[in-house]
């Protein structure tokens, strides 16, 4: 004997309109089919909710209808994004000992009860990847960036 699954409650098979008359699935499919009908694959299920809920008057979950397009088979394949990887700027440097290069990068956060931001600009090493440098103050201004590269420089 096969386990059954628990799939969650059983759909009602109908809708609600905004002034409470019941519209079945069957109705439903046949407007999505009519909007698709026009233009072709232009809509997906998501637009395919507003249009439901904007033309039609319905009070529909944008899950039901993905659930009724996928029943019609008229949903469009999830498109592919494509990978982004960070760049790595040390990489096209052959680094052999420590004082070569330098990364430096700037960082802010909130202090609550103060209710005002601050900052830490940081220089590191490339080769050992050590903090030689830093400023942390609420300003982070071009002369404090200076100022901390020099410090990092000596």
């Amino acid at each position: 004997m096969e386990p059954v699954k628990n799939e969650g409650r059983q759909a009602p098979g109908y809708s609600v309109r905004q002034d409470g008359t019941k519209i079945s699935d069957e109705q439903i499919k046949e407007w999505l089919m009519e909007a698709l009908s026009g233009d072709g694959y232009a809509y997906g299920y998501r637009k395919l909710t507003v249009l439901l809920r904007r033309d039609h008057g319905l009070v529909i979950n944008k899950k039901k209808v993905y659930c009724l397009c996928k029943e019609l088979d008229i949903l469009r394949p999830q498109r592919r994004k494509k990978a982004t990887y960070p760049r790595k700027l040390a990489r096209n440097r052959v680094i052999t000992d420590s004082n070569q290069l330098f990364e430096t990068d700037i960082r802010y956060g909130y202090i609550a009860g103060e209710d005002c931001f601050f900052f830490i600009q940081s220089c590191m090493d490339v080769y050992d990847r050590s903090i030689v440098a830093y400023h942390i103050g609420l300003r982070c201004e071009a002369k404090d960036v200076v100022r901390t590269l020099q410090q990092a420089l000596f």
